[in-house]
């Protein structure tokens, strides 16, 4: 890994970017062998974090017959406001662009607040019956606070937090049984909200653009309406009668996110729209050829599948390496 540094600063220099005292200041600076442990810190926040919210809906659980709800509710409450506390008072002045914090352990106090938010009001609506039947309100409220909460503080995990809210009220969730039950989507209504939820995180993300409106969220709201585009496409492709009309849907959406990954430098916005394009093509192709019925035509792929498998394989793999080598230039 030296090595390739020192050659990248020599062919800095002899292109005539940096000059020579500046390169003996990268050579030194190199030598110190000095590493970040930035990423690492952020990723035991982020640990403790959710180990800590994990454990006071552990205490909630384990002694509700002895402490009391009116007591639990109070200490969540009272966490929940001192955790919001300092996160205004230490919060930076709202900006259009992009804004940070002083001390990046902010960032997951935001984070702790939001999360006993959704237990604090959970808690009211499961034990108390709060809101009545309106069962909605549970899961907008908090979502509500994690938006505003996510462009006050300029919070990335508090957006993650907050799309997911917002999908779930709108009767969208996915866990690792529905995935293997293929239930993802269950009804008609919930495949094409989920569509339709896919195209206003892509509209909101090209408002904010135009608006220079936190533009450094794109790349949460494109991950989000990908994935939410391309499942909804799979699943109307293999369960509704009119598969034909999502065709078109996938293509486009496959073709905007291939240019767009392109755009982005995103390998993962590029492996997912192959994953996407290639399922895709494939569900439609054999549905075309079962719908024909061809009875010799399908032994025939039987026997090609697996270099039909191979060959895929390979392209794909081909394809991501000329990915790299076009964001690299």
């Amino acid at each position: 890994m030296q090595d390739i540094d020192q050659k990248a600063s020599s062919s800095l220099f002899e292109q005539g970017f940096i000059n020579e005292e500046q390169l003996n200041e990268i050579k030194s600076y190199r030598a110190r062998n000095i590493f970040s442990l930035n990423a690492e810190l952020k990723l035991f926040l982020y640990l403790s974090v959710t180990l800590f919210t994990t454990g006071i809906g552990l205490l909630i659980y384990d002694n509700i017959d002895t402490i009391g709800h009116s007591i639990l509710l109070a200490l969540v409450l009272i966490l929940m406001f001192v955790c919001y506390y300092f996160s205004f008072k230490k919060a930076p002045k709202f900006e259009k662009t992009k804004t940070e914090f002083e001390s990046p352990v902010m960032e997951y106090i935001v984070l702790t607040a939001n999360l006993l938010t959704c237990i604090f009001i959970g808690y009211l609506q499961v034990q108390y019956t709060a809101f009545g039947t309106h069962y909605g309100l549970v899961t907008i409220i908090p979502t509500v606070i994690g938006l505003f909460s996510t462009f006050y503080f300029d919070n990335k995990n508090v957006l993650s937090l907050s799309i997911t809210g917002l999908a779930a009220y709108i009767g969208l969730t996915v866990t690792p049984q529905s995935i293997l039950q293929n239930e993802i989507y269950t009804t008609t209504a919930l495949s094409f909200a989920a569509l339709a939820f896919g195209a206003v995180l892509l509209a909101w993300n090209f408002y904010c653009k135009k608006a220079n409106f936190k533009t450094h969220f794109s790349f949460v709201y494109l991950t989000f309406a990908q994935h939410l585009i391309g499942i909804s496409c799979l699943n109307n492709l293999i369960y509704q009668e009119n598969y034909l009309l999502f065709v078109p849907v996938l293509a486009a959406v496959t073709y905007y996110f291939y240019h767009l990954s392109y755009t982005l430098k995103s390998i993962s916005l590029f492996i997912f729209t192959l994953i996407y394009g290639f399922v895709g093509f494939n569900i439609c192709f054999f549905t075309i050829i079962d719908e024909i019925d061809l009875d010799e035509f399908w032994e025939f792929l039987l026997v090609l599948s697996p270099l039909y498998t191979i060959g895929m394989l390979w392209l794909f793999v081909q394809m991501i390496k000329n990915f790299n080598t076009e964001i690299k230039k």
